[in-house]
């Protein structure tokens, strides 16, 4: 089976704009669209109320993965759509799916007039076990919002794409979540802004005696360590513009500011074998409760 763009659908607004943004996905890497429909099991006191009969019941699971591939074919007509309908706990399901995939794309709804995902039960579930990346797409998210406003300031679909923004921790660099972040905005055909956050010198948190150009010193440093890390990456893909950002501060926060002008943020999900089992991670938890772009979670070892 060939490699795919998976999203899963449920007829809401938020899972119709994440098809949208998956089929242009799909378009870019040049492989099939799989729209995943899942049918949760009903409650046994419903599941014996006679409220739809079988074929009306029927009628309604078909509805919604046809009319969304229907109209898909219809605006991405280059793109393969094939639907998998399913009966069973979505988490589950959308998990075991994604063994044929590229990544997964999950909608999810916006966060009121601040931007931001809220993430359900499923979401949060599939976000902290998938092995491949999970991408967050808003409700109400269009195909201008990930470009350049044209010359006259209006939204448009046909000027260059904004920038892909990468957090990254040179601490432990992964070559999977670069490699990702890198391949993103090749395909893209637009400039990768990296983004780097780091703690000030200890006396700015506790008192100690300041040390003349101290922060400077870690600063430079910082911003050496991060070009060190990006230099094979540079050398493999040197049409990728890069744009380095090491400063200061808490990483999520320069992540949802850089996430306003951004196309696509990337952010790391390290795995770990834990007792309490899998995590999302602080940093990567906060980005996708505020940032305003689609959210790439790209797991790791």
């Amino acid at each position: 089976m060939s490699r795919t763009v998976t999203v899963g659908l449920d007829g809401s607004p938020e899972s119709l704009a994440a098809a949208e943004w998956a089929a242009r996905e799909a378009g870019l890497r040049g492989v099939p669209l799989r729209l995943v429909n899942v049918w949760e099991p009903v409650p046994e006191p419903m599941g014996r109320a006679p409220l739809l009969g079988a074929d009306v019941e029927h009628e309604w699971r078909d509805r919604v993965p046809r009319k969304a591939a229907d109209g898909i074919r219809g605006r991405h007509p280059g793109v393969e759509v094939v639907v998998g309908q399913f009966f069973g706990a979505a988490t589950e399901v959308l998990t075991e799916e994604t063994k044929d995939a590229e990544l997964l794309v999950l909608g999810s709804r916006g966060l009121g007039g601040i931007g931001g995902f809220l993430l359900g039960s499923v979401g949060q579930s599939v976000v902290a076990h998938s092995e491949v990346p999970v991408v967050l797409v808003r409700a109400g998210e269009q195909a201008t919002d990930e470009h350049l406003r044209d010359p006259g300031g209006d939204p448009s679909a046909d000027t260059p794409y904004r920038p892909v923004v990468l957090g990254l921790d040179t601490d432990s660099p992964d070559d999977t979540l670069i490699g990702f972040a890198f391949d993103a905005a090749a395909r893209r055909d637009t400039a990768l802004k990296v983004v780097h956050g780091w703690s000030p010198p200890p006396h700015f948190a506790h008192g100690i005696p300041e040390r003349p150009g101290l922060e400077a010193e870690r600063g430079q440093w910082e911003a050496v360590a991060l070009t060190d890390v990006l230099r094979p990456w540079r050398q493999k893909l040197p049409s990728v513009e890069v744009v380095e950002d090491s400063r200061p501060g808490k990483p999520a926060h320069h992540l949802v500011d850089a996430s306003r002008e951004a196309s696509l943020v990337v952010v790391g999900r390290r795995v770990r074998r834990s007792p309490i089992g899998a995590h999302i991670g602080p940093v990567t938890h906060a980005v996708l409760h505020h940032a305003t772009a689609p959210v790439a979670v790209v797991a790791h070892g």
